[in-house]
């Protein structure tokens, strides 16, 4: 399988842009999070944890139900279908935002009883502001990416981050004592602000057109459905745990968990590049290619993955205790085993990131939810139980066990559907590393020598 000049600049130029909006929301995230971890006390940053968890999962039905299918159509579609698809997008989007606010307003007492924490009735309240207001954010970024280009998402993420990381940055240095209703109006307001600048980005290219949408409607919510089941069950396989540790022990369980999942995902960032930079492509390459292109994808990209995290992960492994008392302070000494058993699942999340990704740009979103529905339920019934006997370390563990059975499942699956052989993964992991040094090290080498001696 062989990339023309046009394929290989659509690598370098996405690659560098998506793994720079990743590498920046990494990091202001992981700023705010270092700062946040010694503002707010154990109960408090586990309520927070708590809050943000829900929020995202609200997100992902949007998200799951819109993203894909929008993406999917809209990249292979000729110029004249684009104004309906994007109209019909628009109010489908428009329709799940008002049942998110929704869901919030009926969910915000249960869950403040559930971890007995009244504060959440109100940061769910004024969140259902943000909750609109990322709606259209979400959509210009989601018709940016449909036209293979990024810098208006790394430049409205970078947006977001840098506003909240400014307030709990001076709220740190004046000693000022903050309370999480703040954090949630600092978040509405970055949002609001991101979605102006989006505009900016995609003005041109929002087009509108009323004939047909209700075709187009039932198309991209057939399509989407799975999309939405997958993300959601994705979703609530990554932070059952915190939620079930809240549940069943406290919201500081929880937190200390958290810590342990926030520091892991600073080694995620190649994971979520690759998978924003794959899908576009592979749904393109389908239609155009078939299958066999769709094989090397997947290997390529989970091998090159893989040769990028490795490092970090067996840094991170042996310094458990190091990253852990200098990212959160000694307060947090109980995430150190939890970081360990974090780090040995998070090999397995570029295979699943990029089953989805395949699966969904072949058409096959309904086996994707299936796969991830299944994982969901094993984790969920793997938490109670593990959490019951074993405290924290449960949760950890449910996850890895989860995580393992999954993969079992998806590789399956990926040999049935497009062929892939899962031991190329590591083929293309090792000659990554020649791969690298070849293109990029020894030129490097070469020039600096070479000007050294003029």
């Amino acid at each position: 399988m062989k990339e023309t000049a046009k394929d290989s600049n659509y690598w370098l130029v996405s690659g560098f842009m998506t793994i720079l909006q990743n590498f920046s929301g990494v990091f202001f995230g992981f700023a705010g999070f270092f700062i946040l971890v010694r503002l707010l006390t154990k109960q408090e940053y586990g309520v927070w944890v708590l809050f943000m968890s829900t929020i995202t999962i609200l997100e992902a039905i949007r998200t799951g139900l819109i993203q894909t299918a929008l993406i999917r159509y809209l990249s292979a579609s000729e110029d004249e279908s684009k104004p309906v698809i994007i109209t019909a997008s628009a109010l489908l989007s428009g329709i799940v935002t008002l049942v998110c606010v929704l869901a919030s307003l009926l969910l915000s007492g249960l869950l403040a009883r559930l971890w007995d924490s009244p504060q959440l009735v109100t940061l769910f309240l004024v969140y259902n502001l943000g909750f609109i207001l990322s709606g259209v954010l979400n959509l210009f970024n989601w018709l940016e990416q449909a036209s293979f280009r990024f810098k208006g998402v790394f430049f409205t993420g970078l947006v977001r981050q840098v506003i909240f990381f400014a307030f709990v940055g001076l709220a740190y240095f004046f000693n000022y004592k903050i309370q999480l209703i703040h954090l949630v109006w600092v978040q509405v307001v970055s949002i609001g602000l991101a979605a102006g600048l989006a505009y900016y980005y995609v003005r041109l290219h929002l087009q509108f057109s009323m004939v047909g949408v209700g075709d187009w409607l039932k198309k991209l919510f057939g399509y989407g459905k799975y999309g939405f089941g997958t993300s959601v069950s994705s979703l609530l396989s990554g932070t059952l745990d915190q939620m079930m540790l809240g549940a069943m022990l406290s919201p500081a369980a929880s937190g200390a968990f958290n810590i342990a999942v926030r520091i892991t995902n600073l080694i995620d960032i190649p994971t979520n590049a690759m998978a924003v930079i794959v899908f576009p492509q592979s749904a393109r390459r389908m239609a155009e290619e078939g299958k066999d292109a769709i094989k090397y994808l997947y290997e390529k990209s989970v091998g090159t993955t893989l040769a990028i995290l490795l490092p970090g992960v067996l840094f991170l492994y042996f310094f458990a205790d190091w990253a852990i008392s200098l990212i959160a302070g000694e307060k947090y000494d109980d995430s150190i085993p939890l970081l360990k058993i974090t780090l040995m699942y998070s090999l397995l999340i570029p295979f699943g990131r990029q089953f989805g990704t395949i699966l969904d740009s072949i058409g096959k979103t309904k086996v994707t939810f299936y796969v991830v529905l299944i994982t969901t339920l094993v984790n969920l019934g793997l938490n109670y139980y593990f959490i019951d006997w074993l405290g924290v370390l449960g949760a950890a563990y449910a996850t890895l066990v989860s995580n393992i059975i999954g993969f079992m499942i998806a590789q399956v699956i990926l040999k049935r559907e497009v062929s892939v052989n899962v031991l190329n993964t590591f083929v293309y992991m090792y000659q990554f590393y020649p791969e690298f040094f070849q293109k990029y090290i020894r030129p490097f080498y070469l020039k600096t020598f070479t000007s050294a001696n003029k």
